[in-house]
């Protein structure tokens, strides 16, 4: 009877419902969003939110535990890192999704109300070269003027190192193979970010991050090619370069004090020549720089870039590089990308007594409208009081300069409940905005390297070998200003 009555209920609203749209009121039944924000993983969250952050809302999206209704042999795998996600038309959600300690990406879709159903692999480490797949950017035309088309960035272990272009929509039985973009470098590529299309009428460009590590000299250099709208082929690489005389490198740059740049040209592709040439045409070097993005709105804001420098402590690097991460701003030229523009260390974690003093090692990073946010993957460097905590979120606030800690891995817990340890620290990555594709303002997904999860959570349709099997977890977070 109970059924029957709810049953009863049901039939009743959607007859109200397909009545209203006789009258002047109606309610257009297609264009109601079904999106539910809700826990859909069996996994806690492990995620601490600070006081000023109590009003948000987390929730477990998907880890590697979870089995999805459509494909329950398919396993979120090892070290999920860069995303990007798509509305289908049917009201579906398309989640790519870079695995990186599997050297693959997978494809994730979600229903039409944001429940993941079914999971596959789309590029494995056959097609990678066993090359982590680490920072990822989804391209659109709505955001870029081109696209579907999904960028991420061969880093480290094999070597295929550069930039990967992969059609959001392709067949997995095709995940052998891969397209790379040769002609925006080899390096030891973190992501590559296609800028907003308002930035410039005509022109696509794409920066890309070199998270090179070097124990004397900073050598991580921001990339950056230009070329018509939608060619990714065909245009001019750069690099960045400080012209200030003042700045030898980078830690000469002081908290918010801005300088001069402009980018140099850029002939070779092979990354130790790519390095070379770099370095000798004087493009700057910094240590280890991460993740990029660009800021929404205005053409003059997607003229904004902002980038993470994790930073790298060594005996040789001192008075050289960062110990524990920066955030920089560079802000290009209006009418030519590579003419002159400025760069600003908005954030600097080696200062003692400064704002981001709690920094430890910063590694991903969004940029909204009026927010950055940002991800840390702590090295390991625990040597001051404000470095002692597990990985980070951080929000700054691009118009007044605040800059507040939105929550924290919470190891000790997860540890104690079997979900890893506490001495295998943890990352925060692959947060995306992603409030206007599912039509809930101030949402967002983010992303857990469970570090110590080990329970051989590595997909056999990934190739990889050797598998790390440590865990990852994907969360949806509401209540996040944009």
């Amino acid at each position: 009877m109970k059924n029957y009555f709810k049953l009863s209920l049901g039939f009743l609203s959607l007859l109200a419902l397909a009545s209203c749209k006789e009258d002047d009121n109606s309610v257009d039944v297609e264009n109601v969003n079904l999106v539910e924000l809700k826990a859909r993983s069996i996994t806690p969250s492990f995620l601490n939110l600070s006081s000023e952050f109590s009003n948000v809302n987390i929730y477990p999206l998907l880890t590697s535990e979870d089995q999805l209704e459509q494909s329950p042999d398919f396993v979120y795998g090892s070290m999920a890192d860069g995303a990007g996600l798509l509305k289908n038309d049917d009201g579906t959600f398309t989640l790519i999704n870079n695995i990186e300690a599997d050297y693959a990406i997978a494809r994730i879709e979600l229903d039409e109300t944001f429940k993941p159903v079914k999971g596959e692999y789309i590029l494995n480490a056959n097609a990678t070269a066993s090359t982590a797949q680490c920072s990822g950017s989804l391209v659109t035309p709505q955001e870029h003027g081109f696209g579907p088309l999904y960028l991420s960035g061969g880093e480290w272990g094999g070597a295929s190192k550069g930039v990967f272009a992969t059609d959001p929509f392709k067949s997995s039985g095709n995940s052998s193979f891969a397209q790379m973009l040769p002609t925006l470098g080899q390096w030891s590529t973190e992501n590559a970010v296609v800028i907003g299309k308002e930035a410039y009428a005509d022109k696509t460009v794409v920066f890309i991050g070199d998270d090179h590590a070097d124990n004397e000299v900073p050598s991580g250099q921001l990339g950056m090619y230009v070329g018509n709208r939608g060619d990714l082929f065909g245009g001019q690489l750069y690099a960045l370069r400080v012209t200030d005389d003042t700045v030898d490198f980078e830690v000469d740059m002081e908290e918010g004090q801005s300088y001069n740049i402009d980018f140099v040209p850029l002939e070779e592709t092979e990354i130790s020549m790519l390095d070379t040439e770099a370095k000798t045409k004087g493009a700057m070097g910094f240590s280890r720089l991460e993740d990029i993005d660009w800021r929404r709105g205005s053409a003059a804001n997607n003229r904004e870039i902002y980038f993470c420098v994790t930073g790298r402590k060594k005996p040789g690097l001192v008075g050289k590089g960062t110990s524990y991460g920066r955030v920089y701003k560079v802000t290009l030229n209006e009418n030519d990308p590579s003419s002159v523009g400025t760069i600003t260390c908005v954030l600097d974690g080696d200062l003692e007594n400064g704002k981001a003093k709690m920094f430890h090692s910063p590694d991903n990073i969004l940029v909204t409208e009026n927010y950055v946010y940002i991800q840390e993957d702590p090295n390991g460097y625990f040597d001051t009081v404000d470095k002692q905590h597990y990985a980070q979120l951080y929000q700054y606030n691009l118009n007044t300069g605040v800059l507040k800690t939105v929550l924290e891995c919470g190891q000790d817990n997860a540890a104690a409940q079997g979900y890893g340890t506490s001495n295998s620290i943890w990352e925060l990555t692959g947060m995306i905005d992603i409030s206007e594709t599912v039509g809930v303002d101030e949402t967002f997904l983010l992303i857990t390297q469970n570090h110590g999860w080990n329970n051989n959570f590595t997909d056999p349709n990934a190739n990889a070998t050797p598998a790390t099997g440590e865990g990852s977890m994907l969360f949806t977070i509401n209540g996040l200003e944009r």
